[in-house]
């Protein structure tokens, strides 16, 4: 009919959860998706009714603890995408959360490489360099390291530079 106006729809084509909804639908039912091998390929589903009603999907979101700089994270990698195993986090604390860090263990504390640079005060790249180098897990993360420059106030240098 002319001049009817047209149907309005949800109203969240442009919110940011509209997106995270649907590529979190695509990695797990569309094989031509980015991540799909990741996700759908090894089983991850969505439950369903997040996956039929993605209004339900955004309620969840909204009551535990969305915010614009968090992404959605699976609690347990190992299972899908339902309100109980998911969660919003930092993409700092997401990087933390992937199956394939490296998870060192010492007194008990698991953590991964990164966090054990940032609880320890040393650069991750000097724990990496370390275990590459055949250091002990406990002895790359346990051993400071050493101000620039304090090699030479240590003689470390044997005074090569003397004449």
């Amino acid at each position: 009919m002319i001049g009817k106006p047209f149907p309005k729809t949800h109203g969240m084509s442009n919110h940011r959860l509209y997106y995270i909804h649907k590529t979190m639908l695509a990695r797990c039912y569309n094989p031509k998706a980015k991540g799909y091998e990741r996700y759908g390929g090894r089983g991850i589903t969505v439950c369903e009714q997040w996956r039929k009603d993605r209004v339900s999907f955004f309620s969840w979101a909204l009551k535990n603890g969305y915010d614009e700089n968090l992404t959605l994270d699976r609690i347990d990698n190992s299972k899908g995408y339902y309100p109980e195993n998911c969660r919003w986090l930092s993409m700092k604390q997401q990087a933390n959360n992937r199956r394939s860090n490296h998870i060192i263990t010492i007194n008990g504390e698991k953590h991964t490489i990164s966090e054990w640079a940032e609880i320890k005060g040393i650069k991750k790249n000097t724990i990496c360099s370390r275990l590459r180098d055949g250091w002990p897990e406990e002895k790359a993360i346990l051993t400071p390291t050493m101000p620039m420059g304090s090699w030479r106030k240590r003689g470390v240098d044997n005074d090569r530079n003397s004449p």
